[in-house]
């Protein structure tokens, strides 16, 4: 499973780090306006982060139960939740023989 690997992990954990160091050399937290948009960074590092977990997670998902993600890959850009909760129904119907 992707969501366990530790390759994954150690890598998205680096990416994050690489973007907050990032942020912080380039912001001006002295000013009000500079820590508003360090604020703003940092939830958006988070968010995407999640999003990118969620959506491997429902990569593994699919692919232990023989079903394509791709399909699910625009909605899930537009609307994360909403998506997450179609595909998790998706997945728990019960298939008729």
């Amino acid at each position: 499973m992707f969501v366990w690997s530790k390759r994954l992990v150690t890598g998205l954990l680096a990416g994050f780090v690489l973007l907050i160091g990032l942020f912080l050399i380039q912001g001006e937290p002295e000013t009000i306006s500079g820590l508003k948009i360090h604020t703003t960074r940092w939830m958006a590092v988070n968010y995407i982060g999640l999003l990118v977990w969620v959506f491997i997670w429902m990569f593994d998902q699919a692919r232990v139960r023989g079903k394509n993600v791709l399909l699910w890959l625009v909605p899930f850009a537009l609307a994360p939740l909403p998506t997450l909760m179609l595909f998790v129904l998706f997945l728990q119907r019960r298939v008729k023989s």
